[in-house]
């Protein structure tokens, strides 16, 4: 019967010899200038992640176990490599491999011992490792049996990947006595939280070796991305293992230790992230709200720059793997901090789909740039009667008015001329309905009800009251923030829906660019220079001009071109109490000469009453921009216009 001999942790993984002590972490990419589309490679980290040996050519098989003189022994160990670098657009490091070390006990070398000598010997050595990390050990005497009896060659693992602070107190003791520090390679992430859902994570590949040592085994767990660009670029961060040779006399003392091929890191990613935007994301949806997300591109290249969700987690507790505790801490937190909602989150749209209305209508002449609507109060629509949220008759309306003070009963009475194959066609062009095309597991699709969607699951085609819904960004329709701020940065660049990219290159380890994603367009989407111009008009004035609904989105001496949106989010009319708010702010600054598009949501608590685009979305974008935008020097005396209350002028509909 196996008996308790100390209390400790014992599990982990090896590297005999001090060569991957002396390595350190390895250092991050420096960028002067982004990288081209297709060259100008990223320098990547220099190779200090070998481990140092005699780099002798390997035979054609390592296959004996013996060598010629039968009394020698020799092993061969496999080397886990560590993974390549995952940086942002300037060589920042977002995820990237390190030395850690474990606690171990290391045995003499050559004739064996006895139980009871190891028992003795263990006893010898382990109250000094307790004391050292200033906590308990637990090992039993068969753990402890075992190891020697198998693999006694290598030493055993007390403790494993000791904090920074543990191996510093550590490391001046170990002198005098039978354990060890063994370095392994593991996986950090320098940024902590930021960009955890497009990172992603790793995990060990499989459990510490156990048994008789078999010839080729790895000295301790590889890792394998699970999640995010970890896992979708796995093969490509995953290096080269090495092989060690371990040399023992036929008194088991050890007489070569070499390591015949270092590991040979795998490639790097250098991804589209801006670190900074990225952080004033973050930043700004923690200040804003509980659950939300954030999507900042480049029109032009369609670079997604920030794509945050919130809240996020942490990536380093899952390294080496995540303790069923935390695991359960996320899980069970009722604000999912798991889930990326920036692409695998869909939403109603609310009245940030009326630009895409507008879009079709003024495109296809449904609608004509001063052509006035009336916009009463309420509109009926066969037996149902829909309205503004202010019960308001807005009078005779032209586009710019209606979209500046998102009035309604407007948009319902374009979104029935336009008719449903019109509505569905320019949703499309405009990339609703369909992933964007990330580099990431599992994006969400959205949903965009066409006729096909409504015959199977309403049993009936698109109906009036189906496009008035839809003009203003309700009933089945569904959309990502992905999406929209890809929706909206083909309005800022004239149309031109573009491939997003999130990763620009990938570099080899000898600095040679071995893959490269380019910047491409899907396809033009039909939109005119006049088309666009009154769109971005009408989109100014929603945050600059009076009565606008997205004033909070305002950058002094930028003119930002935005729409708000509210939807109404799950429960139902007789349980109103379940019901939650999506409340959008998208648009692209500055809009003469966009840098960014954006989109940023903002999820309500259910029953939670007053949310607003206008009033808790807009807030968020203003203050990233205003983080990251100059004032125009074309725009020189334009005051600020932005105001705390987005109705203070008396003409908006709502502060959707």
């Amino acid at each position: 019967m196996s008996v308790p001999l100390f209390r400790a942790l014992a599990f982990g993984a090896l590297l005999t010899g001090p060569a991957l002590a002396q390595q350190a972490v390895a250092p991050a990419l420096r960028v002067a200038n982004p990288p081209a589309p297709a060259s100008a490679p990223v320098a990547p980290a220099a190779p200090a992640m070998f481990v140092p040996g005699l780099g002798a050519r390997l035979p054609e098989t390592i296959a004996p176990a013996w060598e010629t003189r039968g009394e020698y022994r020799t092993f061969y160990f496999e080397i886990p490599a560590p993974r390549g670098l995952i940086t942002d657009r300037n060589g920042v490091p977002l995820a990237q491999s390190k030395v850690a070390y474990h606690l171990s006990l290391a045995f003499p070398s050559g004739t064996a011992m006895s139980d009871s000598q190891v028992v003795e010997y263990a006893r010898q050595n382990l109250p000094a490792a307790a004391t050292m990390l200033g906590k308990p050990l637990e090992i039993t005497t068969a753990q402890l049996l075992d190891h020697y009896r198998e693999r006694r060659i290598l030493p055993l693992d007390l403790a494993i990947f000791l904090s920074d602070e543990e191996v510093a107190r550590v490391k001046p003791r170990l002198s005098g006595t039978g354990l060890t520090l063994r370095p392994v390679y593991s996986r950090v992430y320098p940024q902590g939280r930021l960009a955890a859902h497009i990172i992603g994570y790793v995990g060990k590949t499989g459990k510490q070796a156990e048994g008789p040592i078999q010839n080729n085994e790895a000295l301790w767990p590889g890792l394998e991305g699970r999640e995010g660009l970890e896992k979708m670029f796995n093969d490509k961060l995953t290096g080269k293992n090495g092989i060690l040779n371990m040399t023992f006399d036929a008194q088991g003392r050890k007489v070569a230790e070499t390591v015949l091929q270092p590991p040979i890191p795998g490639e790097n990613v250098v991804t589209t992230i801006d670190v900074k935007l990225q952080r004033d994301c973050e930043a700004a949806l923690a200040a804003g709200c509980k659950r939300g997300a954030m999507v900042f591109l480049e029109p032009n290249s369609g670079d997604v720059l920030a794509m945050a969700s919130w809240p996020t987690f942490d990536p380093n507790l899952f390294v080496p793997s995540i303790s069923q505790e935390a695991f359960d801490a996320l899980d069970r937190d009722p604000n999912k901090p798991l889930i990326p909602r920036a692409f695998r989150a869909s939403y109603p749209a609310g009245s940030t789909y009326k630009v895409v209305i507008g879009a079709a209508a003024l495109q296809d002449g449904i609608i004509r740039k001063d052509e006035e609507i009336h916009a009463p109060a309420s509109f009926t629509i066969g037996n149902i009667e829909m309205g503004n949220s202010k019960a308001k008759d807005f009078g005779m309306l032209n586009f710019d008015r209606a979209l500046t003070w998102s009035v309604n009963t407007f948009f319902y009475q374009v979104g029935i001329r336009c008719g449903a194959s019109r509505i569905i066609d320019w949703s499309q062009r405009l990339g609703f309905g369909i992933r964007t095309g990330l580099p990431l597991e599992d994006e969400d699709n959205g949903n965009l009800p066409t006729n096909e969607y409504m015959l199977k699951h309403h049993k009936r085609r698109l109906s009036d009251g189906d496009l008035a819904n839809l003009a203003i960004g309700q009933g089945d329709l569904l959309v990502t923030p992905v999406q929209m701020a890809q929706g909206f940065a083909t309005i800022a660049n004239g149309g031109t829906l573009v491939q997003l990219r999130l990763v620009q290159q990938i570099q080899n380890v000898e600095n040679r660019v071995v893959a490269a994603f380019p910047p491409r367009a899907k396809r033009e989407v039909g939109l005119s220079r006049s088309t666009q111009a009154i769109l971005k008009e009408a989109m100014i004035h929603v945050v600059s001009g009076g009565g606008g609904t997205g004033s909070r989105a305002g950058v002094p001496g930028v003119k930002v071109a935005g729409k708000t949106g509210t939807a109404q989010w799950g429960g139902t009319e007789r349980h109103r109490e379940k019901q939650r708010y999506a409340a959008w702010f998208a648009g692209f600054a500055p809009a003469d000469n966009p840098k960014y598009a954006f989109a940023a949501i903002y999820e309500s608590e259910q029953g939670q009453s007053g949310i607003h685009g206008g009033r808790y979305a807009a807030p968020m974008i203003g203050r990233v921009l205003k983080e990251n935008l100059k004032p125009e020097k074309t725009d020189k005396s334009k005051k600020d216009e932005d105001d705390d209350d987005d109705d203070s002028s008396g003409g908006s509909d709502n502060e959707d």
